[in-house]
């Protein structure tokens, strides 16, 4: 037990590690907490850098390790990384080797053509950029964050497989990748000398694309599996019971990724229905949502996101019951077909 510390400004709780679990990544050695905490929104420089800070320090504090970025969360580009950079730099970096602290590059990030794709020259350029905006000298994983069709994917995982070599990232990731991309990505990664260690997909209950074929991959190729958007871009929580808020993130112009066209009527029902189970189980429809993509035995880890502590602690409370019946899931299977 640690009984004094170098830097006051931010003490860990010696309680961190009782009450989550962490499997094991696919094949790995390394073990991931059952919840990451994902920095995609709510992280960036138009955000509230004192919420920023208590919401990554309350997640530490709960177990949470590991901390997910990108290159181009914000907004603005590249903000989140500087903000949780700013964060480690009071206090958390004392921590650092217990940490997993991973970022990715794949999509736009600045003008010209090397500043997005799959190429060797965007993805170290991106890495070296993400390293210094976090104050880190490596991260625990680094992700290619699409496929680019534009770009030859032995590149691709070669720029990897450098950025490993080099000291860069320890491990190496993919994100949104098909069945067979992933199984063409694995097989040069294994044969470079760099295992793929962990797949990123979006994965929910109304989104369960991966079951059709991607997870056979990652399972006969020991990769594990972290989800993100496993509550829907929060469509699979009590806010929309009632129809579309005016302070939520479908009402917002700006979001492109969940807008009212996709709260529709059918949605709605659905969303009553699950939550009817959820109530049952004695949990919210958020804490069912991630107790569900965790009962996927490929998933290793769920993303989550936060607005507020009170969100991160209402999802750690949800591993508390992660189990479901066979008639749960019989009847959670009938709601979303």
């Amino acid at each position: 037990m640690i009984t004094h510390e170098p830097n006051p400004r931010y003490v860990a709780s010696p309680d961190r590690y009782q009450s989550m679990s962490y499997p094991r990544c696919g094949k790995s050695g390394l073990r991931l907490p059952q919840l990451s905490l994902g920095l995609w929104q709510n992280f960036g420089a138009v955000d509230s850098l004192a919420n920023a800070r208590s919401m990554i320090h309350r997640a530490f504090d709960l177990g949470i390790n590991h901390f997910d970025l990108a290159n181009n969360y914000g907004p603005n580009f590249g903000s989140a990384e500087s903000t949780f950079g700013q964060v480690m730099a009071e206090g958390l970096s004392h921590y650092r080797d217990e940490l997993i602290i991973s970022s990715k590059a794949g999509y736009d990030m600045w003008p010209g053509p090397y500043g997005i794709g799959g190429s060797r020259k965007y993805l170290v350029a991106s890495c070296d950029q993400s390293l210094k905006r976090c104050g880190v000298e490596y991260f625990d994983i680094f992700y290619s964050h699409c496929f680019d069709p534009e770009t030859p994917l032995e590149e691709t995982m070669q720029a990897l497989d450098y950025i490993v070599r080099s000291g860069r990232a320890l491990y190496a990731g993919i994100s949104s990748y098909d069945p067979e991309q992933t199984r063409q990505a694995a097989a040069i990664l294994k044969d470079l000398g760099t295992p793929l260690l962990i797949h990123q997909p979006r994965y929910n209950l109304f989104d369960r694309w991966i079951e059709d074929g991607l997870t056979d991959v990652l399972d006969d190729e020991g990769v594990g599996a972290i989800v993100f958007s496993p509550l829907s871009q929060g469509m699979l929580t009590n806010k929309y019971l009632g129809g579309i808020p005016k302070d939520s993130r479908a009402a917002r112009g700006e979001q492109i990724y969940l807008s009212e066209n996709d709260i529709t009527e059918s949605t709605i029902a659905k969303i009553k229905a699950l939550n009817e189970v959820a109530e049952a189980r004695g949990q919210s429809l958020a804490q069912m949502a991630l107790a569900w993509v965790l009962n996927n035995k490929t998933v290793t880890s769920a993303i989550i996101g936060a607005s507020r502590v009170e969100q991160i602690e209402d999802s750690v409370a949800a591993l508390k019951n992660t189990a479901f019946s066979h008639a749960e899931l019989k009847k959670i299977d009938d709601i979303v077909a």
